[in-house]
């Protein structure tokens, strides 16, 4: 904290790292969101408890289901849904950064300046936890705008017809606390991710500096999101599956959903109705996207502090 104030940086080095957080965030979400579209629409299709609704599902992969938008919905409709995605990262990302660091220094790290593993595991999930939490209601309508070209294209009506649309509807719907639907696998998902993204990076990125010759610069920082964009998406898919699903049920005139009681319930009926292997539905292009969304949000977030004059993450 000291030397932020003696570099030159604000009074208030909180706040400018929420936005320096938010606006790195904000780059990576826009380059990658293909992917993240792609990869909602895989989780969803063949869900065994639409089939009855649905029964002709297309298994066309990963490949050929972004192809598939572009033909039969058009190629900015890759980007459907980005504006609440973009907002959902300024809340989520930004308190995220912020409060892992905080929770870093209450923390504390060891006599050898190392933060332990089990710290950083702790401070990536809890840090996930409440950022993804408060950014829960951005989250839902997200994926449900994700959701409405291939609504259109099945001869259902649409849904919503924006964000603030969207909005209106679920509190209209089901009252404040619908938009909180499905903020238990949200969170249970974030505190996954976060303890591959944030734990994975900190961890990797330091012990780089510490044991090989590699400085603290861009090469570095790529190592480490590539390992932390892995370690991710593998802890983070199944419950990303069931986040996605529940989120995106219809639901009744009290705002409960139709299709499942709970996040245990949505678990018990996917594994069920298409075996364990369902839970990484949608596995590469998750990876595929965290992938370039990690080290481009790292690369980003690096370069930005540096420039603003604050220390290295």
């Amino acid at each position: 904290m000291e030397q932020e104030e003696k570099s030159g940086v604000p009074q208030w080095p909180r706040v400018s790292k929420f936005i320096m957080s938010a606006c790195a965030a904000t780059v990576a979400e826009m380059v990658t969101f293909p992917l993240d579209l792609t990869k909602t629409r895989l989780q969803i299709q063949g869900e065994a408890a639409l089939r009855q609704h649905c029964p002709r599902t297309a298994y066309r992969g990963m490949l050929g289901t972004a192809l598939g938008i572009v033909c039969e919905e058009g190629p900015l409709k890759l980007w459907q849904g980005a504006t609440p995605a973009v907002y959902r990262h300024i809340v989520y990302s930004g308190v995220r950064m912020v409060a892992y660091e905080q929770l870093r220094d209450v923390l504390g790290r060891s006599e050898d300046d190392r933060f332990p593993l089990w710290k950083a595991a702790i401070g990536g999930m809890l840090a996930g936890a409440v950022g993804q939490f408060m950014a829960s209601p951005t989250d839902l309508v997200k994926v449900q705008m994700q959701m409405e070209g291939r609504r259109r294209l099945e001869g259902k009506p649409p849904r919503v017809h924006g964000v603030y649309h969207a909005i209106l509807k679920i509190v209209s719907e089901g009252g404040i606390r619908a938009l909180w639907a499905g903020w238990v696998p949200n969170v249970q998902r974030a505190a996954l991710v976060n303890l591959g993204d944030l734990t994975t990076y900190d961890t990797v990125k330091h012990f780089l500096l510490r044991n090989t010759s590699l400085q603290d610069t861009s090469l570095c920082h790529g190592l480490a999101s590539t390992c932390s964009g892995l370690v991710a998406a593998t802890m983070g898919t199944p419950a990303d599956v069931i986040k996605t699903r529940i989120m995106n049920q219809p639901r009744g005139p009290n705002g409960r959903g139709i299709l499942y009681k709970s996040s245990i319930d949505c678990l018990i009926q996917s594994v069920k109705g298409e075996g364990f292997i369902s839970l990484y539905k949608g596995f590469l292009p998750t990876w595929m996207r965290m992938a370039p969304w990690s080290m481009t949000f790292w690369l980003s977030f690096e370069q930005i502090r540096k420039t603003m004059g604050i220390s290295s993450f």
